[in-house]
């Protein structure tokens, strides 16, 4: 697929995806979404990237949607409900993929900006960073996930007070409120994100997906299911994954790991369903 509004670039194991329209500072009106939804599948069709670093080109991550754009959409409802589903399959899609996601915020995360924010697994901010919901300072409601990933993110009553107020966090208030875990000045962002990129490479593919399957079951699982979930899974990696007995090994014979991280298909990140 030819982008236009994205930029799309693989190095080694990471896929770097940037939100490429500054001027407008990076909304996600449609045809965005459709490129994020698309890239999505293109990074999973490659067994070899394990790793996105997702941020934003300019002075902005993204201010959310194109008013104008949904403008225009909400005359065509069926129109409407489409764009509404292609943005739940992409940012579910990020949610649940096999690759794991970082943020890199660069200034203004806003709307459908946070929406995308927290669909990712890890978030970084520069010190320029605002984030919020702000869709009611428009009259808007979040329709892409943010009325249910914020809460479970950062709490019911922060959530609500982000929701209902409007109101942008500076990128300390934001790290201290759980939005992202760690703020770096401005020329520092994209290099402390691909220092994390190089932390987690040291580590088994394998593990690092399953790692995050586990983590989201408690999205939509019962506690006590999840418990249940997690003993299965742990028992077929542990005894099917060879990165789990090398570990091991490893630690015994103290020397760095040899993890079988090529030609590998680690576990989905996508909780089961059955």
């Amino acid at each position: 697929m030819t982008y236009n509004n994205i930029t799309l670039v693989y190095e080694d194991r990471t896929a770097y995806l940037t939100l490429a329209r500054p001027d407008k500072l990076n909304p996600l009106d449609w045809s965005t979404v459709k490129e994020l939804k698309a890239a999505v599948a293109e990074i999973e069709a490659r067994p070899a990237i394990n790793f996105v670093l997702l941020t934003g080109e300019g002075r902005s991550f993204s201010a959310g949607g194109d008013l104008d754009g949904y403008i225009r959409l909400y005359q065509k409802p069926a129109e409407f409900q489409a764009f509404l589903d292609d943005f739940y399959v992409m940012l579910t899609s990020i949610e649940r993929a096999r690759a794991i996601w970082i943020a890199a915020v660069n200034g203004v995360c806003v709307a459908g900006g946070i929406e995308l924010l927290l669909a990712c697994d890890m978030g970084i901010a520069s010190e320029s960073a605002k984030i919020g919901d702000g869709h009611l300072n428009f009259g808007q409601l979040p329709g892409a996930g943010g009325s249910q990933r914020l809460p479970r993110a950062i709490g019911l009553l922060r959530a609500k007070h982000l929701m209902l107020t409007g109101e942008l966090l500076d990128a300390k208030a934001a790290e201290q409120w759980g939005l992202v875990t760690k703020v770096v000045p401005d020329a520092e962002l994209v290099k402390a994100a691909k220092d994390w990129i190089t932390a987690m490479a040291a580590k088994s593919a394998v593990g690092l997906a399953g790692a995050k399957r586990l983590a989201n079951m408690t999205l939509d699982t019962p506690y006590e299911e999840g418990l249940r979930q997690e003993i299965a899974f742990v028992h077929r990696y542990a005894t099917t994954e060879a990165d789990a007995t090398e570990g091991l090994l490893a630690f015994k014979e103290k020397r760095a790991p040899r993890f079988g991280q090529e030609n590998r298909t680690p576990h989905s990140g996508a909780p089961r369903k059955d």
